[in-house]
Parts: C-alpha cells; sequence; structure tokens
C-alpha cells in the first residue's frame, strides 16, 4: 500500500512508520522539515498551516491509505488545539473524501467522547466526528495512556514509582488502563491492512488487558523496574488543584487543570477489539518493561528527581553560606577568619561580601534554567571555587580539618555531587536527537 502519514516524527507517528516501511508499505511522511536521517518520501508541509482540503489534495494523488498521528497534549506558543486538532485534521479528510482514498486512520485519545469535558478532548472528538461523518473508510483509534521508555507520560509515572515514598493523588483509585507503545502501534498497522470495510466507523480502544488503578500502576512500574515495595503517600485533592492551578501559569509543570481533570475522571474501556486486533492479548504492566531494559530504565528514572533534588541542595549551600557571610555569623569574627588567611584590613569588608555576593549569585544560578553548556560551566567554575576555597583554608587555617564538624571535609562530598551533576549534562557538541 502507499501510505501517506502525518506526525511520524512523533512518540508514536516514528514508531508506526518504521512497522509500515517494515511490512512492505511505501509511506509518504508529512512534516515541516525533514529529519537528516529519515528513510523513504518526505512532503514539506506544515501541518498548523494546512487548514484547507485544497492544499492536501496534490499529496493524495495514488495514496491508498492515509494515518493521522498529529497531536498535543497542551497548547503551547503557536500549537493550538484547534488547528492541530481541528482544522488541518478535517482539511485533510476531507481532500481524502474527494480523492478517493481508500482507508483512514485516526489516532485520537480515550476519552474524546460524549462526556469529554477539556479542550484537548473536545478537540480531538470534533475532527474524530467530522471523519465518521465523512462517510470513508475509515475508523478512530482511541488509546489510553500509551507507555514506552522514552514517552512523556511514561517518564512522568517511572519517576513517581522510583521515589523512596508513592505519591498517591487523591489516593490513587483513578482507573487507567495503560498500553505498551508496540501494542499500540502493531493495532494501527492491523487497522491500516485490514479488509475492506471491517472497521468502518468504528471507535477503537487502544487499552491495556484489564483496568488499574493509578495506585495499583505506579506498584506495577516499581515492580518491573526491580525497586523493592515503597511505602504510599496520599496527596490531598486539594493540593492537585493547587498544584494543577500553578501548572496551567507554568509549562514545564507536571500538572496542569485539565490533565488533572482528566486523570480523576480515569481512562478504562474493554479491551475486547485490541485483543482481535493484536490476535492476543495486551502486554500487562509487569511486562512492559524488558529484563535488557531494567537497569538503565531504573537509573534513568531515579535521576529524573534526583537530579532537581542535588541541584536544590547545592543552591541551597551557596545561598546559606551568603546568608551566613552577610551578616548570620558575627561579622568581626569573619573579619578574623579572613585576617588569618592574610587579607589585609582595608580589603576584609570587600572580600566578605563580595565572596557572599558570588555566594548568592551561585544559588541562584544553580537553580536558574540554564542551556546544558551554560550548567557544565557552572559546575566546573563552582568545583574550581570550592578546591580554591579548600586550598587557602588548608594553608592557613588547617585545624578546620579537625574540627568535629567537618566544615573542609564536607567540601568533598560536594565536589563529588558537582562532578555527578556536571557527568549528567548533556554534551553540547552532541547534536539532539
Amino acid at each position: 500500500m502507499k501510505i501517506l502519514l502525518t506526525g511520524a516524527t512523533g512518540f508514536i507517528g516514528r514508531r508506526l512508520h518504521a512497522a509500515l516501511l517494515a511490512a512492505g508499505h511505501e509511506v509518504a511522511c508529512v512534516g515541516r522539515r525533514r529529519p537528516p536521517d529519515h528513510p523513504g518520501p518526505w512532503i514539506t508541509l506544515d501541518f498548523a498551516q494546512a487548514t484547507s482540503a485544497a492544499q492536501w489534495r496534490p499529496h493524495l494523488r495514488g495514496i491508498d491509505a492515509v494515518v493521522n498521528t498529529v497531536g498535543i497534549l497542551r497548547e503551547q506558543d503557536a500549537q493550538r488545539f484547534d488547528t492541530l486538532h481541528v482544522k488541518a485534521p478535517c482539511a485533510l479528510f476531507d481532500a481524502c473524501a474527494e480523492a478517493g482514498v481508500r482507508r483512514v486512520v485516526q489516532l485520537s485519545a480515550l476519552g474524546a467522547d460524549e462526556q469529554a469535558a477539556t479542550a484537548y478532548h473536545r478537540s480531538k472528538k470534533a475532527a474524530d466526528d467530522h471523519l465518521l461523518a465523512l462517510g470513508l473508510d475509515a475508523v478512530v483509534a482511541q488509546p489510553s495512556l500509551v507507555f514506552g521508555e522514552d514517552g512523556p507520560s511514561a517518564q512522568l509515572f517511572l519517576g513517581l514509582a522510583s521515589l523512596p515514598l508513592l505519591p498517591l493523588p487523591a489516593g490513587g483509585h483513578q482507573p487507567l488502563q495503560p498500553v505498551h507503545v508496540d501494542d499500540a502501534v502493531q493495532a494501527l498497522r492491523a487497522l491500516v491492512e485490514a479488509p475492506a470495510g471491517r472497521w468502518r466507523g468504528k471507535r477503537v480502544a487502544l487499552v491495556g488487558p484489564e483496568p488499574i488503578t493509578l495506585s495499583g500502576y505506579l506498584r506495577a512500574l516499581r515492580a518491573a523496574l526491580g525497586w523493592p515495595r515503597a511505602p504510599a503517600l496520599p496527596v490531598p485533592a486539594a493540593l492537585m488543584r493547587l498544584a494543577a492551578r500553578v501548572g496551567d501559569r507554568w509549562p514545564r509543570g507536571l500538572i496542569d487543570s485539565a490533565s488533572w481533570q482528566m486523570l480523576q475522571r480515569g481512562n478504562s474501556a474493554l479491551a475486547d477489539d485490541i485483543r482481535q486486533l493484536l490476535g492476543h492479548a495486551p502486554r500487562e504492566v509487569l511486562r512492559f518493561i524488558a529484563p535488557p531494559q531494567r537497569a538503565l530504565l531504573r537509573l534513568r528514572s531515579a535521576m529524573g528527581w534526583l537530579q532537581p533534588v542535588l541541584r536544590g541542595s547545592v543552591a541551597l549551600v551557596w545561598l546559606v553560606t551568603a546568608a551566613v557571610s552577610l551578616g548570620l555569623y558575627p561579622v568581626a569574627q569573619s573579619y578574623e577568619l579572613l585576617a588569618r588567611t592574610g587579607v589585609p584590613p582595608a580589603l576584609q569588608p570587600l572580600m566578605l561580601y563580595g565572596a557572599a555576593g558570588l555566594d548568592l549569585l551561585l544559588g541562584v544560578l544553580t537553580l536558574a534554567p540554564l542551556r546544558a553548556r551554560a550548567r557544565r560551566l557552572l559546575w566546573l567554575g563552582q568545583a574550581g571555587l570550592i578546591v580554591l576555597y579548600t586550598v587557602i583554608i588548608s594553608w592557613r587555617l588547617p585545624e578546620f580539618w579537625l574540627h568535629p564538624y567537618g566544615p573542609l571535609l564536607k567540601n568533598l562530598p560536594m565536589l563529588g555531587v558537582l562532578l555527578l551533576l556536571y557527568t549528567l549534562e548533556p554534551d553540547p557538541t552532541e547534536p539532539s536527537a
């Protein structure tokens, strides 16, 4: 078959592209920019600007099937639900009807139904309804949470599952039915290849074998990672609503009001259709992580929250040190220590408050959203400053090595943390994936 695929560089789209190629299909992908290593035909077209059937018509000549996998979870800048979920897909579907495309598969979302309450679900439903009303041999695939090691939701839930205490929003009783990305892709390929009319006009749920609560999902992921059981930490619904409101104003937040509303509603359905498409039951959560992946995902999931904890700890050291130098510690005694290191009285205020200002700046920069290259330089600069302080104090005030509170000895784990943070930063010389 000759297939036109939108969203081919996305989380599901790129896997579906590879699966269709492996099955012997010819696949033409649509996007703004062709990736350097992309195999096969590419149609350069900005999906957000392709909102009329006329723009799609020339690209549908000879096409047997169209698969739309474009989707966003949150609106940001020019990426709007109305454009990417409604106007552009509907224009594509209209063009398919005019061109006589034999098969159209729309990747939607479980929950895009009559009870849809969020803009995300309502926009998906609008395109689904438009497609199914055109009389095409069309099917709407509605996945639940899709698990893949590089998927955004999987990274979030793996990180939560790896915490020493399992956070359970509103008790963690929300019903979910996560599906592995490989099962979802195999089901999508089966929908593309199905006999004419087999799934026409249907909404097909792509889900796991059985519903599971959010609490059960996190515990199953934790077991799949090989972590021991962890005590639960119920998070009150009121606190989750507050965090969601913060997320509404902060694009990098873990959750916003819409995603919290969708989580509270639940995400489950009968698994009959996906069983037919796969020819067997979809895999359960305990089989989401293959043994060879376990060690890497354990490390990656833990570092997802350990890195911020380490950064926060380092920042706190610099900020508290600055506060202490600025007056919490008696200034006269600070001057006495500076005198013992050889600083003349005239320079002591400059050295004390200059060092405090530098400590304050380093603490703020540690928390700032810097680029990887800048952060690597920041970690090196902090390590160099700590080494310099350690050398000077060891030379002029060696008794601090024997102090019962270990003020100098604690520099060693600080250097270890900075080395770890430096190592974990992505290499700025390597091209991004």
